[in-house]
């Protein structure tokens, strides 16, 4: 095996595959700015370069064996199947061993080894991601983030002060790495829009953190670092050598992936995997940072890949696309309001759920009147509530309330500068109106998307949905019913401000 002089010892040592058990026949090296990662038969092996840099300090044995822990630890919150050990390697650089007498003189994560091509980022560059892999994903992250450790007030972490302070950083380096007027005047509007936005979201910044949204996330949470195992989406390689860059609010980490998805070309999946998250965790007060963050992540990227350039005498195209993203992001299009009209069973999730996934933008938020109402009343989205047609969580009152609250959100979402749909039946032309006033109150588009079913149909498809029992809608025949009898079509007026769709 020919092996490269610019490897220390160890890790030289290391790619003879006599020194694993059982014998292999080959053993891989990849390496990444601060690991070797030896692929040995079904596991993987991490060791930290001895490196001190100004974000990390691997310097010393102990602060690797330290790190090595707490890659362990964070790390098996989510994937503990992935994450075995941490073990030592004993005797000499030149003859290391897994095994042996006195010290380690040296530490390395073992993992489980997954095949690499299941990576998302690579799924998706084969055109394999599917709008279903984001919704488990989903799943998985808002589940992790419920139970990740909350920063306490005593914590410097996700104030603003520390918010800012990387944001401002992204310009500095951009500007040093990439030459020429134009680009400099680009990044010079950025970083203007990047201090007006933190100016008008300092105080939403600091109340989330009061309320707990800063959490011990993964930190580092882009498609390379997602891999599909049995269908189902899991994370890795978390953060360990940063606390400031894994202790944050729980929006910067969701604008991370919403990101590197635009950044491969999926504003579709992007759309959905944001509505996925905040349709399940409820956090729709986090929608207000997202963009903010998501100019931010995208900078960390163009700065990145521009530092990246210089070193190699690249053109910097990556990095002028990494801009012209967070351009982009800061500058979304008009807001409109789109709400949905007809009978229970007549598509209007599946037609509101087309409309998220052909957003070019990916810049329009949905509310679904059935994973609102449950809320209200305490519900799991998927949770039966046992109500009668006009009872329980049904009544004219918890329907009033209902519409009411999505209404505010809405509004919320609207002055947040993003589109909404609201998926709900809208049978009354005054619960219409409300909302027509709305979008005119904050200049809004508005439009009503009304799919169209016959009643065969509409029956067909409650029951079918009902023998499923996956969708938060609790409608039976018995509700199509009294829906009949109670709906106020569309008038003419109306049908100008939208159009009927039939699915």
């Amino acid at each position: 095996m020919r092996m490269s002089p610019d490897l220390p010892p160890l890790i030289r040592a290391l790619l003879e595959p006599q020194r694993y058990p059982p014998a292999l026949q080959r053993v891989e090296l990849v390496q990444t700015h601060i690991s070797w990662v030896l692929l040995a038969g079904d596991f993987a092996y991490k060791i930290k370069k001895p490196l001190k840099l100004s974000f990390l300090d691997f310097s010393t044995l102990a602060l690797r064996q330290r790190y090595c822990q707490e890659e362990l630890r964070l790390n098996r919150r989510y994937a503990p199947d992935l994450y075995l050990d941490v073990v030592g390697i004993f005797n000499t650089a030149d003859d290391p061993q897994w095994q042996g007498p006195g010290a380690p003189i040296e530490y390395a994560v073992k993992m489980r080894r997954f095949d690499e091509s299941a990576r998302l980022d690579r799924v998706c560059q084969r055109g394999e991601l599917q709008p279903h892999h984001l919704s488990d994903l989903a799943d998985t992250l808002v589940a992790f983030h419920a139970s990740a450790a909350k920063a306490t007030s005593a914590l410097h972490f996700g104030s603003p002060p520390q918010i800012l302070a990387p944001a401002q950083a992204n310009f500095d380096g951009l500007l040093r790495d990439l030459p020429g007027a134009e680009v400099a005047q680009r990044l010079l509007a950025l970083r203007d829009w990047t201090e007006l936005q933190f100016k008008l979201l300092t105080p939403l910044m600091q109340a989330r953190k009061q309320a707990g949204w800063v959490r011990e996330c993964h930190g580092d949470l882009h498609l390379a670092n997602l891999v599909l195992l049995d269908q189902r989406v899991r994370l890795f390689d978390g953060i360990e050598f940063s606390e400031a860059l894994r202790w944050i609010d729980v929006a910067s980490e969701i604008a991370f992936t919403y990101m590197d998805l635009l950044a491969h070309a999926q504003p579709g999946l992007a759309n959905w995997f944001l509505n996925e998250v905040l349709s399940r965790s409820g956090d729709y007060e986090a929608a207000q940072l997202l963009r903010f963050y998501a100019v931010y992540r995208a900078l960390v990227r163009a700065k990145v890949a521009a530092l990246r350039a210089t070193q190699t005498q690249g053109d910097g195209a990556e990095a002028l696309a990494y801009i012209a993203l967070a351009e982009r992001l800061a500058a979304p299009p008009p807001a409109r309001l789109i709400i949905t009209h007809g009978l229970s069973g007549c598509g209007k999730t599946v037609a509101s759920s087309a409309l998220l996934q052909s957003d070019p933008a990916a810049a329009t938020l949905r509310l679904r009147s059935d994973v609102e109402r449950k809320r209200l009343f305490g519900l799991g989205a998927k949770a039966r509530s046992g109500s009668t047609v006009a009872g329980g969580i049904y009544t004219a009152d918890a329907h009033a309330k209902t519409y009411a609250h999505l209404r505010e959100l809405a509004a919320l979402l609207l002055r947040a500068g993003w589109s909404v749909i609201v998926d709900a039946t809208f049978l009354k032309r005054a619960e219409r109106d409300a909302f027509s006033k709305l979008a005119q109150d904050i200049g809004a588009a508005f439009s009503i998307l009304a799919p169209l079913a016959t009643p065969a149909h509409l029956r067909e498809r409650i029951l079918a949905r009902n023998a499923l029992g996956r969708d938060a809608s609790e409608a039976t025949l018995q509700v199509l019913a009294q829906q009949m009898q109670v709906v106020e079509p569309l008038t003419e007026d109306e049908c100008l401000k939208g159009a009927a769709l039939h699915f």
